[in-house]
């Protein structure tokens, strides 16, 4: 099964010039646990969580309405095609530690793919099992 059978593509995204706050806003109206930082044309910047606004903005005594997403975003972020494995993006994801991956086409950002996408399919279910235990453990980890 291939990344595109299993992504989401309706893709929310945010500018790196917008504010934080308007990530935070983006994210809770849409449920979701991250945001492709992209330019106009669609070009992936980086990624944005929930979790970046809150450590690197909201506990570092920023301002979320006066912090552009540029300066609290992840920049090297991991990335799969729509035409990649679901079994590569789930060990992508063990590798990196994260639980969402951009999915690009052409260099721009056509969807995204999450540990609950594949754990949804139960083709997956194994690997995205592994894929968060791996993410959990080194959590953990001191």
């Amino acid at each position: 099964m291939q990344v595109r059978d299993l992504m989401n593509s309706s893709v929310v995204s945010i500018t790196p010039g917008e504010s934080a706050a308007l990530a935070a806003r983006l994210l809770s109206r849409h449920n979701l646990g991250a945001l492709p930082v992209c330019e106009a044309d669609g070009v992936l910047r980086g990624i944005v969580t929930d979790r970046d606004i809150v450590l690197r903005c909201v506990a570092a005594e920023e301002e979320p309405a006066q912090t552009p997403v540029r300066e609290i975003m992840s920049r090297s972020c991991a990335v799969v095609a729509p035409d990649d494995d679901a079994r590569e993006a789930a060990r992508l994801m063990a590798v990196r530690q994260v639980r969402r991956l951009p999915v690009l086409e052409g260099g721009r950002v056509v969807g995204m793919v999450s540990l609950g996408d594949l754990a949804g399919s139960r083709r997956y279910d194994m690997e995205a099992s592994k894929a968060l235990s791996d993410i959990s453990s080194s959590l953990k980890q001191p």
